[in-house]
């Protein structure tokens, strides 16, 4: 049975392994099962004979990931719409010093970048998340894998050029992206199409996620006029009792609205050269349901 310490030293770990499985799977409920699969793993061991819990927990936690990643793709399931992952709630401002490090933190954690790494192969998404976003040396990774440390660099490589080739360059200034996401936001509430294109770059895109089951663009907007506009015509429409809030997400701020007490849908704007770049809308609410306590 396990003792108190095995909690402990698991717990100690919890965070660093929910952040590499939402990293490999872009989905909190599906990172969540992972995890949990993981403690159960770890609460049937011998943990006499594990020299390193971190680096056994997280090399369960990355293949109970990869396996579960290869299920889903292996269903082809088909979605209704644009897709984007479940927003996650990070505090990374609150919860690491270096400035540097938040910034790899945040980036590895954006809706953008997390779009890219769907189109990886479920090994090179493993790689990636743990050389880039928690900085692991080849050789552990060749370890946790069960791959030589060539082929994990190759892998890496692959896998870089694939997410650099890919990757919008925006830029990740807190400061810079909360400013524009509270003048966006009251902006658009005020139905400020004016005020809204002066802050949406000309070539900006909208995004929105519904799954199908909400309304919200089945294709990508594209152009200040567009998205100017529609946005201006929703602003408000069809919530009752609404409430805006802006929190993280995905290590950058963000606009929740409630209807009442529900989780309506989640805005979040990419930023560049002072302007805003890209509009993320998630209004599927089967992604919304962890938000529902905040």
């Amino acid at each position: 049975m396990i003792t108190d310490t095995g909690t402990d030293v698991f717990e100690e770990h919890r965070p660093v392994l929910m952040g590499v499985a939402y990293r490999m799977l872009g989905r909190v409920a599906d990172a969540e099962d992972v995890v949990q699969e993981a403690w159960l793993r770890w609460s049937g061991v011998d943990r006499s004979e594990v020299r390193e819990p971190g680096g056994y927990l997280v090399r369960v936690t990355t293949r109970l990931a990869i396996d579960r990643l290869r299920q889903i793709k292996a269903r082809g399931e088909s979605y209704v719409g644009p897709w984007l992952p479940e927003p996650l709630v990070t505090d990374f401002a609150g919860s690491v010093a270096d400035s540097a490090e938040r910034a790899v933190l945040s980036d590895s954690v954006s809706l953008a970048v997390l779009v890219v790494l769907e189109s990886l192969s479920p090994l090179e998404r493993a790689v990636f998340v743990l050389r880039e976003a928690f900085g692991y040396p080849y050789a552990e990774i060749a370890a946790m894998l069960d791959r030589t440390e060539s082929a994990v660099r190759q892998l890496s490589g692959r896998a870089r050029r694939h997410v650099d080739e890919r990757r919008p360059r925006y830029e990740v200034d807190p400061a810079q992206r909360r400013d524009l996401t509270e003048r966006f936001l009251a902006a658009a509430t005020d139905g400020d199409l004016d005020g809204l294109m002066s802050l949406l770059a000309p070539g900006v895109r909208l995004v929105g996620d519904s799954g199908g089951k909400s309304r919200a663009p089945l294709r990508v907007l594209e152009s200040a006029d567009k998205v100017g506009r529609f946005l201006v015509a929703v602003a408000g429409k069809g919530i009752a009792d609404p409430s805006l809030r802006v929190l993280e997400l995905n290590g950058g701020p963000a606009v929740l609205v409630r209807s009442g007490d529900t989780p309506d849908s989640v805005f979040q704007l990419d930023v560049a050269d002072g302007r805003i770049q890209a509009v993320y809308i998630i209004r599927n609410p089967d992604k919304l349901e962890s938000l529902a306590g905040l």
